[in-house]
């Protein structure tokens, strides 16, 4: 995978896009098929992210791909106020425990390993790749391949209205978590927030009111570009300052 790497950045992360999305596709079926959620999909979920990290600390690339502390003015960042907003997501109609006490775990854990993945290939490996031809071009890519990605939870038996405002609100997300990284050079608020959204959602008491959907939809969208926007706008004055302060 190195020579890949060294050759072709964006080929080789979609290598571990598509081998992440087929993988865990497969894996969650035969979940399902024996009877047990997440049996096969929490050790398959933990050797990939094993493999992720073997990767990068290997080649000496934790810092390229954010795994490092975060490189920025908390003040700027509102002290990661609003993605406290988002994690809660899951617990806004309440807590239940759908599952048996070993079906949590595994879920938890395939979660919370999910998140990490997704934050280190996504906002990792094909923004990183994209990065030093056009930013603008490597964030909205990001993006929204994070958002339409989840388009697969239709194969796991999701309903179609549900499923699409997912990927509406995944890509709003993705754009934020991309601008945390790329604004504070760390992946590690977005691995924190996005593996607690994940595993949480076991906890979640499921609405079937298509208004509600709606509505929690939109207002992750609003939280999350609104807070984009102000980290850009933040940081933009805080360089200007500093480049002024330089001459």
């Amino acid at each position: 995978m190195y020579r890949l790497y060294k050759k072709n950045e964006l080929n080789f992360s979609l290598v571990w896009i598509i081998s992440y999305v087929v993988l865990f596709s497969v894996a969650d079926s035969f979940s399902a098929s024996l009877g047990t959620e997440k049996i096969i999909a929490a050790p398959v979920s933990i050797v990939f992210t094993l493999l992720l990290l073997v990767f990068v600390s290997k080649h000496n690339l934790k810092e390229k791909y954010g795994l490092c502390s975060f490189n920025g003015s908390l003040r700027n960042f509102l002290y990661f106020t609003p993605l406290l907003l988002i994690m809660s997501i899951n617990l806004w109609n309440g807590v239940t425990m759908k599952l048996s006490v070993l079906e949590t775990v595994l879920y938890i854990l395939s979660m919370l390993c999910v998140g990490f993945i997704e934050e280190i290939i996504f906002r990792g490996f094909l923004f990183k790749a994209l990065y030093n031809d056009n930013v603008k071009l490597a964030i909205v890519i990001s993006s929204v391949t994070f958002g339409i990605g989840h388009i697969v939870n239709l194969l796991n038996g999701k309903d179609l209205i549900p499923t699409l405002l997912q990927v509406c609100y995944a890509i709003a997300i993705g754009f934020l978590f991309t601008i945390i990284f790329y604004k504070g050079k760390s992946l590690l608020p977005c691995i924190i927030a996005h593996s607690f959204v994940n595993s949480s959602s076991v906890f979640a008491v499921e609405n079937s009111l298509m208004k509600f959907h709606v509505i929690s939809s939109a207002v992750l969208c609003i939280i999350s570009l609104s807070y984009a926007l102000w980290i850009l706008k933040k940081t933009k004055q805080f360089d200007e300052y500093e480049n002024s302060d330089r001459r």
